[in-house]
């Protein structure tokens, strides 16, 4: 968002290691960004000759040939070398149905800032089902779509009651804490790039940006096999290229966490959701990052190339950096953030809808109060009615269906699913013990993770911790 020159540093070095530090030095960030620059009104011509192209390999001509041609590595694996993967539940839309393109980009933009969206932001941005609950910028920001100057300009004509938006909230009214939140968010994008620049290929270390702090750390978890050449080359392809680094004991574990079936429903949601649609929402991000670290102890890089290979809006910095972050070994000066997966469902899924929007399987599940006697809403995606009641117990059982009465199991057809009958881990967790946090932050984990989860999540299958 900001230009290089106007860093509050004369060298890279010099950059804070923690965010909230940096933050500071630029603020306001409403004062920040310089203008953004106009179109051109033409582009330079191309060159008089273009080099042949030698086959088998061929220049797409037609914009349905470069789809085809992008496309074709998912075509030739859709399975993407999971035994078991999932496949789209009937009556789930895409979070992220959206073009891609400048004008595509321009007309989100001015939906967002038009429908108030941008203004409610800060009040909807831990959502996960739905259009709207965030911006869905960023997979055109990260190839150039659209800039972080343009998305800033567009709040301040806004903000200051110029141009789109003047039946939305907040229209005039300078600043709002949905469009605060979008800034602070584009200036964690630049901050993170800058890290890159700042420690290089430590980016893609097993201990992270301070790797020599974090090696001699005993918070921390050590490395895995897996070589840190293989994890620093960051335009691999399929998981199948790392997964021949795993030991027979980790790579079931993570061959079903990438499927989805690792029995917390949150986590199976969001990957199955990411592997169908290439997108995940920020809150259901963090969650599975905390539950690839922490519960399973596995080597958080998996998890970052896993993200690189499927995501839609892939960013080198912003995704390993992230990773690194809730991790414990990036940029975070708690040491990361460990997130339990059924009480964070509890707080942003309280009606099950995104579970059961991405596990067909436990849409069934009896989620109000008896004297309801589960009727309407228990099988549908849309979640329960708005006359019915929610039993947070039930709830439990379909965010850990293993929890769930072994007759219900039969009913639903469950019995013999091993994410059922053999979860990962066992999160301990009772709603009468609910506490107060949430882990609060964003995709990397930001805020004051309160009511973080402190026990050893019970049951077999940890894998080799790094």
């Amino acid at each position: 968002m900001s230009h290089s020159r106007d860093q509050p540093f004369n060298h890279i070095s010099d950059l804070p290691n923690i965010f909230t530090t940096y933050r500071k030095s630029v603020e306001p960030l409403r004062n920040c960004p310089r203008e953004s620059q106009p179109r051109p009104n033409q582009l330079p011509p191309l060159p008089p000759e273009l080099p042949p192209q030698a086959g088998p390999f061929m220049i797409p001509n037609t914009l349905e040939d470069l789809k085809s041609a992008l496309l074709k590595p998912f075509a030739d694996d859709s399975s993407f070398g999971l035994p078991e993967p999932p496949s789209w539940p009937a009556g789930t839309l895409s979070a992220h149905p959206f073009t891609g393109g400048e004008t595509a980009a321009q007309e989100r933009l001015s939906h967002l800032i038009s429908s108030g969206a941008m203004t409610r932001y800060k009040a909807t941005r831990n959502g996960m089902l739905g259009l709207d609950f965030s911006t869905k910028l960023s997979a055109y920001l990260n190839i150039g779509n659209l800039t972080a100057r343009q998305i800033h300009w567009a709040m301040f004509n806004f903000e200051e009651g110029r141009g789109e938006g003047e039946n939305a909230e907040g229209y005039g009214r300078a600043e709002t804490e949905g469009t605060a939140a979008v800034r602070f968010e584009l200036l964690w994008r630049d901050y993170m790039r800058l890290c890159t620049r700042k420690y290089g290929n430590k980016l893609f270390d097993v201990h992270g940006f301070r790797s020599r702090e974090n090696e001699q750390n005993p918070k921390l978890p050590n490395s895995t096999n897996l070589p840190a050449s293989q994890s620093q080359n960051t335009t691999s392809g399929p998981s199948k290229k790392h997964w021949a680094y795993l030991d027979q004991n980790t790579r079931p574990i993570f061959t079903r966490f990438c499927a989805g079936r690792t029995g917390a429903s949150l986590i199976d949601a969001s990957n199955r959701e990411l592997i169908l649609t290439g997108y995940t929402s920020n809150r259901a991000r963090q969650n599975v990052a905390s539950f690839l670290s922490s519960h399973l102890g596995l080597d958080w890089r998996l998890g970052a190339e896993w993200y690189e290979f499927l995501l839609i809006d892939y960013d080198v910095s912003n995704n390993w950096g992230n990773w690194q972050y809730v991790a414990g070994v990036g940029n975070d000066p708690r040491l990361g953030r460990t997130f339990n997966p059924v009480k964070q469902a509890l707080d942003y899924d309280p009606k099950g809808e995104y579970v059961r929007a991405w596990l067909p399987e436990l849409r069934g599940v009896k989620l109000v109060k008896d004297k309801f006697n589960g009727s309407k809403g228990d099988k549908d995606t849309k979640g329960v009615s708005e006359t019915e009641e929610i039993d947070e117990n039930k709830l439990l059982g379909l965010y850990q269906p293993w929890s769930l009465p072994e007759e219900e199991k039969v009913k639903l057809g469950l019995k013999g699913l091993d994410w059922v009958d053999k979860p990962l881990v066992k999160i301990p967790f009772s709603v009468g013990g609910r506490g107060r946090g949430r882990g609060n932050g964003e995709w990397r984990g930001r805020g004051r993770g309160r009511g973080r989860f402190r026990g050893r999540a019970k049951g077999s299958g940890r894998g080799t911790a790094p």
